[in-house]
């Protein structure tokens, strides 16, 4: 199992070893051990999410309010999607930055994000199956969205045309808008939280 620090600080891309022979295929897809040494600290697993999409859809940009954030560990497990992290920290020296990965059936990569950082993906497959871990339960009242074709995030989705998404995703803000709302987590807030883990 191999960890890459993304661009996004707090996000890594995981790449497993496959061993395969003509019954098939296994790998570990998750070690807590591994991801806590790349981390710094252990992910409490408090859910575990299944998403199904068809090719074109588009979903996010989600994040939750910190403390206590929610913390994400990303797999896909049929077709593929290209899957986003966007630093929404206000202060952040990445704020505004995005880096894509693909995640696929085929090299089974995961994508891990901390605490504050916002997540999206985009289906290039009908199908199209994410697995993911979280540090806490989903939390209506916590849980927001920036709007994923806001111009100043730039995000470059593989879509033929027109991304599908749903009426939330339609309806959120822009990076300007929940800027100007107070809606971002705070940079130093999230670095204090994620210090906070360390030492527990």
């Amino acid at each position: 199992m191999r960890f890459r620090e993304l661009s996004v600080e707090g996000a890594f891309e995981i790449t497993p070893r496959l061993h395969g022979d003509p019954r098939g295929l296994f790998s570990e897809w998750y070690r807590s051990d591994r991801l806590a040494e790349a981390v710094g600290h252990p992910l409490s697993l408090a859910q575990g999410n299944l998403s199904v999409s068809s090719r074109g859809v588009v979903r996010g940009v989600h994040f939750a309010d910190v403390p206590p954030g929610q913390a994400k560990y990303v797999t896909c497990v049929r077709g593929a999607v290209l899957d986003v992290v966007v630093d929404l920290r206000v202060g952040s020296p990445t704020f505004g930055r995005w880096e894509g990965v693909r995640l696929d059936d085929a090299d089974r990569r995961a994508v891990y994000l901390s605490e504050g950082l916002g997540h999206g993906f985009c289906a290039l497959d009908d199908d199209a199956t994410l697995a993911y871990l979280c540090s806490a339960p989903y939390s209506p009242s916590g849980e927001h969205a920036v709007h994923p074709l806001d111009p100043d995030l730039g995000i470059e989705w593989p879509t033929a045309g027109a991304p599908r998404l749903s009426a939330r995703d339609e309806a959120a803000p822009t990076l300007a808008e929940a800027l100007a709302s107070g809606l971002l987590p705070d940079y130093a807030a999230c670095t204090a939280f994620t210090a906070s883990l360390r030492a527990g």
